[in-house]
C-alpha cells in the first residue's frame, strides 16, 4: 500500500502576500492539513530560503536573481516565515530549497525515502512555479502523484486552469480537497 505525505509548498507570508486570499485559499488548505493530520498523512512543509549574499543564485537565472534582488526570502527576513495560518506543528519535518523545485538544493528525497514515502500530495504557491517543478521532478523520481487543484493558486488563473486541466493529468491524480478528503477517510 502507497505511503503519502501532503507537501506544503511556499505558503509563506511573502507570497501569501502577494497573491492575496481573496479567494480564501488559506482556510481552504487548512482544511487539507487538518485532514491529512487526522489521517495519520504525514504533513512536510517546504520553503524557500536564500543565504545570504545568495551564492545560490546564477546571473542567468532570471527568476531567482529577481527574487534576490527583492531581498526577500535571505536569513530571518519575515516573509520567509510560514503564514501563520497554515503554520507547521510539533512534528511536522519543514524544509528548505535553494530553487523552484521542492527536491533542488533541498533533503527532501532524504526525509520522504527515510519515511518509507511513495506517493506525494501537492499543495502550494504558484501552481506555474513550485507546484510545476515538483511535479516534474517528483514523476521523474517515480512518486506516485496527487495534485489537489483547489489547494494550489497562482498569480495566473488561466495558467493555473490549463495546469491543472491540461497538463498536470498526464503526471498526476489532480482532484479536489474535499473528494481527497473522502478518499482518505477512515
Amino acid at each position: 500500500m502507497a505511503k503519502s505525505a501532503l507537501l506544503v509548498m511556499d505558503v509563506q507570508r511573502a507570497i501569501v502576500d502577494r497573491v492575496g486570499d481573496g479567494s480564501g485559499y488559506l482556510p481552504r488548505l487548512r482544511r487539507a492539513v487538518d485532514g491529512a493530520r487526522a489521517a495519520g498523512i504525514p504533513v512536510i512543509y517546504v520553503v524557500v530560503g536564500l543565504r545570504p549574499d545568495h551564492p545560490e543564485v546564477g546571473t542567468r537565472n532570471k527568476a531567482l536573481s529577481a527574487l534576490a534582488r527583492s531581498g526577500l526570502f535571505a536569513g530571518d527576513d519575515a516573509g520567509t516565515e510560514i503564514h501563520p495560518d497554515v503554520a507547521p506543528r510539533q512534528g511536522d519535518v519543514v524544509v528548505t530549497k535553494r530553487r523552484a523545485s521542492a527536491f533542488s538544493g533541498s533533503d527532501l528525497d532524504l526525509v520522504l525515502r527515510a519515511r518509507d514515502v511513495d506517493s506525494l500530495v501537492l499543495t502550494g504557491i504558484a501552481t506555474s512555479g513550485v507546484v510545476l517543478f515538483t511535479l516534474c521532478q517528483a514523476a521523474d523520481l517515480d512518486f506516485g502523484l496527487t495534485v489537489l487543484a483547489d489547494a494550489c493558486l497562482d498569480t495566473d488563473p488561466e495558467v493555473h486552469r490549463i495546469l491543472t486541466e491540461n497538463l498536470f493529468p498526464r503526471q498526476a491524480d489532480v482532484i479536489t480537497i474535499e473528494d481527497w478528503l473522502k478518499s482518505i477517510a477512515p
